[in-house]
């Protein structure tokens, strides 16, 4: 696994806990939710790993 995708887990992670804890998300639909957020913090991290390379560029 790839820092990117390390850090995109732990930051997924973090976010749906504090969803259960705040009860948007209860432990029940946890297994459908956690990919959708996991995907989303993927995506803004390599979006943002792009634009910061075209910048560099």
């Amino acid at each position: 696994m790839d820092k990117d995708s390390k850090e995109a887990l732990q930051v997924a992670k973090e976010l749906t806990a504090k969803f259960i804890e705040t009860r948007t998300v209860s432990p029940g639909n946890f297994a459908e939710i956690f990919p959708a957020v996991y995907r989303v913090v993927c995506a803004a991290i390599r979006e943002n790993a792009d634009e910061t390379e075209g910048k560099r560029a």
